[in-house]
């Protein structure tokens, strides 16, 4: 598959992934919060750095993800494990990724590899970062919601495709 077919198709996933959040939401409108707040950070890190990398290379096929930066989680976000030549970026996202009103917004056991292809790393890695890094301070969800608002606003941040 040439890089351009490649990247079409990423682009694809990504734009049917964020259509898959809108439907989780209305079923999320009936299911009780389970997890209203966040849990403490040591439930969200993955005790295996080595499990880690390999879950987050498993979001692409082997000929790119032999190739890619690797990011894990730590206790002050997430830190290139791998440092790659090919452009793409794989990590594995927490919970907080996840749609503002979705009942596993906190959920420590949620986790999801990807792997972002180059033009993703430039728009909406960053985003991911910077939504970790709030997370991480310890707002709530409304809170969240604020900062990265105002931060697109300044343009301090690129609005990602799916903010919801």
């Amino acid at each position: 598959m040439s890089r351009n077919g490649f990247a079409a198709v990423a682009s694809l996933i990504f734009v049917l992934s964020c259509f898959s959040g809108v439907s989780r939401q209305a079923w999320s409108l009936d299911a009780k919060t389970q997890y209203p707040s966040m849990a403490p950070l040591d439930q969200y890190l993955m005790a295996d750095r080595n499990a880690e990398i390999a879950l987050a290379l498993s979001a692409a096929p082997a000929p790119i993800s032999r190739d890619a930066t690797v990011l894990v989680f730590e206790k002050s976000g997430y830190q290139t494990a791998v440092e790659g030549k090919n452009g793409f970026t794989c990590l594995v996202e927490r919970s907080w990724m996840s749609p503002f009103d979705s009942p596993e917004f906190w959920n420590p056991k949620m986790r999801g590899p990807i792997c972002y292809n180059p033009a993703a790393v430039r728009t909406i890695l960053p985003y991911t970062v910077n939504r970790t890094k709030l997370a991480l301070t310890g707002l709530s969800k409304a809170q969240l919601r604020e900062n990265i608002t105002a931060a697109i606003a300044k343009n301090e941040l690129k609005p990602a495709l799916c903010l919801t």
